[in-house]
């Protein structure tokens, strides 16, 4: 079976803004776009069904699905959409669909109190689950934001894009997770910017003699080491630009800092056996709550 680049779309502006993204990542990787909308099973629009009746529902469904795919091949002329329609439970359908996926994309609502998403449970739910990689986007995404300026310094999409960062703990670097990151900047003929943390060395808030070498000994050990994480990928990509960015401090800090001129942020989630609880760790938490660009979680063992 052909993958797919599979999106989520429930008519909300967040969704309606991932199908673009999806639909441009489609053409990108040269594959077909899949268009799914989930419905869950009665008595979730019991209220629906008594103001509008069921026979309706099912007819805005069609529709918002019949005039996505239309849209969509008409601003992206040679893209193949197809839709389907489930009924279920939201995050069970869609991490199902993620698995014939070959990526998974997924609309934020946008900015929330403290300047970053709102990442809805379902959302979160999917990306702690799937083993696809899963992409979230903001509502308010637009494919000039991915750009950079022209020479007018104006955003358009007919700019070089912006760097894609990839978020990398050098103690694991996992294959898949370079793999996604290193393909997604030679996708987008970008440089890749990989960063990597490092904590504060004990003494440093003690301010013992010596601290500045201890200091300096750590950052170019840790240098030292992305530098040769990222060797056979260099070797493996010779065309894309890799930006080595080692710091110290919190890892998910420096991550968010970092992403601000992204047009693609690239972070992992480990994979657990477990079935219980969101297995999501806190820098990727941090990514996807508070990066304006959209977040690729790449799940990995």
């Amino acid at each position: 079976m052909s993958r797919t680049v599979t999106v989520g779309l429930d008519g909300s502006p967040e969704s309606r803004a991932a199908a673009e993204w999806a639909a441009r990542e489609a053409l990108l990787r040269s594959l077909p776009l899949k268009i799914v909308h989930v419905g869950e099973p009665v008595p979730e629009y019991t209220a629906w069904a008594a103001l509008h009746g069921p026979e309706t529902y099912q007819h805005w469904v069609e529709q918002i699905l019949r005039e996505s795919a239309e849209g969509l091949q008409v601003r992206h002329p040679g893209l193949e959409v197809t839709s389907e329609q489930f009924t279920g439970t939201v995050a069970d359908i869609l991490c199902e669909a993620a698995g014939f996926a070959e990526l998974l994309v997924l609309g934020s609502r946008g900015f929330g109190g403290i300047g970053g998403f709102m990442v809805g449970s379902v959302s979160l739910s999917v990306v702690a689950h799937a083993e696809r990689p899963v992409v979230l986007v903001r509502a308010e995404e637009l494919a000039a934001d991915e750009h950079e300026m022209d020479p007018s310094g104006v955003p358009s999409a007919a700019a070089p894009f912006r760097p894609v960062v990839l978020g990398l703990d050098i103690d694991a670097p996992d294959d898949t997770l370079m793999e996604f990151a290193f393909d997604a900047a030679t996708r987008r003929e970008a440089s890749l910017r990989v960063v990597h943390a490092w904590p504060e060395p004990p003494t440093s808030f003690y301010r013992f003699p010596g601290d500045a070498e201890l200091y300096d000994s750590l950052e170019r050990q840790q240098a030292a080491a992305l530098a040769e994480a990222l060797r056979p990928w260099r070797q493996k990509f010779p065309g894309v630009e890799v930006i080595e960015a080692s710091r110290c401090g919190s890892a998910a800090q420096i991550l968010v800092n970092a992403s601000r001129d992204a047009s693609l942020a690239v972070v992992g989630r480990r994979i657990r056996t477990s079935s219980l609880g969101a297995h999501i760790g806190h820098v990727t938490h941090a990514a996807l709550h508070h990066i304006t660009a959209p977040v690729a979680v790449v799940a990995h063992v």
